[in-house]
């Protein structure tokens, strides 16, 4: 696949051919179809944030549909149109995550910024944090909608 990467060795990204990723259980394939630049990804890219996941593919405003379906995955099948918002793991046992408050998670993970994100041609994200998206909105109206909260992707239902 073809992906922008950001590694810090120059302060821009770069074009980089790839395999593409496999889904582990509970993932998800994603061919993606849009993908916003938000101004987190360019806090990220100028250094803003501390420690990203290095190298790294940013994005956190993913729109596309499932190619691949990882053991356990349950919700979603092959051809689904998702979207794939910035919280993209969490503990599953801290208190919050406990109490269904998984965005405040004491060791949660970012989709492009711990987790690789969806400036590529395809992505894998944690099923549980994706979202079906209704045919209403365009792969363009529906990515920075993925932004407006950590949990902004389950009010596009």
């Amino acid at each position: 696949m073809l992906a922008m990467m950001f590694d810090r060795t120059t302060p821009t990204l770069r074009e980089v051919r790839m395999p593409d990723p496999l889904p582990a259980a509970g993932q998800l394939l994603i061919d993606v179809h849009a993908c916003g630049a938000c101004r987190t990804d360019l806090h990220v890219v100028d250094g803003d944030l501390a420690h990203p996941k290095l190298p790294l593919i940013p994005g956190h405003e993913i729109v596309g549909t499932v190619r691949v379906a990882g053991g356990g995955v349950t919700g979603f099948s092959v051809g689904d149109r998702v979207g794939v918002p910035w919280l993209g793991s969490t503990c599953g046992h801290c208190a919050y995550c406990a109490s269904g408050r998984e965005n405040l998670c004491d060791s949660p993970g970012f989709t492009g910024y711990t987790i690789d994100g969806g400036y590529a041609e395809c992505a894998v994200a944690d099923h549980r944090y994706c979202v079906h998206l209704p045919q209403r909105y365009s792969d363009l109206e529906a990515a920075p909608l993925l932004c407006a909260t950590p949990l902004a992707g389950r009010v596009l239902a």
